[in-house]
C-alpha cells in the first residue's frame, strides 16, 4: 500500500488554500501492527484526510484528536489497537502499540515538500527525525550515507518511486496500468498503434507514447529509466515485441539490471529473441539466446492460474512487487510462472 501520492495531492491542495493540517507519522511500533514505521496520514483542520496508519481501527481516533494534541507543537502520542481491558485487540486485530508523531503545518510542510520533490523526481529519500520537547529537528538526504542525523533521531528510508513501462496499449494493459498507479508506480504506456496509445484510454498513467515502431531497434526507447524500474512487453504483436526487445538488448545496463517481463509462453519469447538478433545483425548462437532468455521474466507473472485481464494484471504486478521486495532484502517467496511453455 502506497499512500504517498494521495497524501501529497491533498497537501498541495491544502497549501494552495492556505489551510492548516496535521501530519501523523508512525515512528515506532511495539508488537504487531498493520502499518509499519514511516506510514503517514494527513489530516486537514476541516476534516479532510488521506493515508492510513492502521487497518482502520485508529484513523478516526487519531483524526479526532490530532488538532488538539498538536496545538502546542509537535508531539509523540501512543495509540493502542487493544480493547479497553488490554486483552482483546479491536479493529484490525493487531494488538500493538503505535508511537505516532503529530505535527502541524509549520514543521510538516518542509518534510512534505522534500517528499514531494523526491516523489516527482523518482528519487530515494532518507529522513532523520528527532523530537526534543516540542521542537522537531529533521534532516533529509537522497542517500543514507549523505544523511547527517541529529542525536537520538528516528531514521527512515523512503525508496524511489518505481517506474513501470508498459509496451502494449491493448485492453489487457488498462487494468494493469490502473492497478500499478494505485500501488504508487510511475506508469508509462507505449504502443505503435496510435489509436490505442491515448491518454483517454489510460487516464491515470503518467505518460502515454505512440511509437513509430519501424524506427526500432535502431532508435533509443522513449523513456528515462531509473534503477529497479520494470519493463513489460505485451503488445501482442510479434513485430513490435521483437523490435522493442532488440532495443533493450542494445542497452546492457537496462537488459541486465532491470526487471523485464514478456507476456506469453517461453517458446514465443525465444522466437522473439531470435528475431531481435536478426534485426540487430547478430548471428546469435543458441547459448546466447539462452543467456538472454535467462535475464527475462518470461512468461511474466506469478502462478495464480490467472485467466482474464484483471487477474493477469494481478499476477504480473505481484511478481514485480516480489522482485522489488527482494531487492530491498524483504522476504518474498511466491512462485514465478516458469512452468508455462
Amino acid at each position: 500500500m502506497n499512500d504517498l501520492g494521495p497524501i501529497l495531492e491533498l497537501w498541495r491542495r491544502l497549501e494552495s488554500e492556505d489551510a492548516d493540517y496535521v501530519l501523523a507519522t508512525i515512528l515506532r511500533v511495539e508488537g504487531p501492527s498493520y502499518r509499519k514505521p514511516g506510514a503517514r496520514m494527513l489530516i486537514a483542520a476541516d476534516g479532510r484526510r488521506t493515508g492510513t496508519i492502521s487497518g482502520g481501527c485508529l484513523e478516526d481516533d487519531v483524526a479526532r484528536r490530532a488538532q488538539w494534541l498538536a496545538k502546542s507543537g509537535p508531539v509523540i502520542s501512543q495509540f493502542s489497537t487493544m480493547d479497553d481491558d488490554g486483552e482483546r485487540p479491536y479493529g484490525s486485530g493487531c494488538g500493538g502499540v503505535l508511537h505516532i508523531l503529530l505535527e502541524g503545518r509549520q514543521t510538516a510542510a518542509p518534510l512534505l515538500a522534500a517528499l514531494d520533490e523526491a516523489y516527482r523526481g523518482r528519487n530515494p529519500l532518507s529522513i532523520a527525525t528527532a523530537l526534543s520537547g516540542s521542537t522537531v529537528t529533521r534532516a533529509t538526504a537522497h542517500s543514507p550515507g549523505a544523511l547527517i542525523a541529529p542525536p537520538d533521531a528516528t531514521l527512515e528510508h523512503a525508496p524511489a518511486r518505481t517506474g513501470l513501462w508498459v509496451f502494449g496499449a491493448g485492453n489487457d494493459a488498462q487494468p494493469l496500468a490502473r492497478m500499478a498507479r494505485e500501488l504508487g508506480y510511475f506508469v508509462a504506456v507505449a504502443d505503435g498503434r496510435a489509436n490505442l496509445a491515448t491518454a483517454a484510454r489510460f487516464p491515470l498513467s503518467d505518460e502515454v507514447h505512440a511509437l513509430a515502431i519501424e524506427k526500432y531497434p535502431a532508435a533509443p526507447l522513449p523513456f528515462t529509466l531509473k534503477p529497479n524500474d520494470a519493463i513489460l512487453l505485451m503488445t501482442h504483436s510479434f513485430e513490435q515485441d521483437a523490435r522493442l526487445l532488440g532495443s533493450l538488448i542494445q542497452s546492457p545496463a537496462i537488459f541486465n539490471q532491470n526487471f523485464i517481463g514478456v507476456l506469453g509462453p517461453k517458446r514465443r519469447t525465444r522466437e522473439l529473441l531470435d528475431e531481435a538478433a536478426r534485426l540487430l545483425g547478430i548471428n546469435a548462437a543458441p547459448v546466447q539466446i539462452d543467456t538472454w532468455l535467462a535475464q527475462l521474466h518470461a512468461p511474466v507473472g506469478l502462478d495464480l492460474a490467472a485467466a482474464d485481464p484483471a487477474s493477469i494484471a494481478v499476477s504480473i504486478l505481484a511478481e514485480i512487487e516480489q522482485a522489488q521486495k527482494q531487492l530491498r532484502g524483504l522476504k518474498a517467496t511466491a512462485r514465478p510462472l516458469r512452468q508455462v511453455r
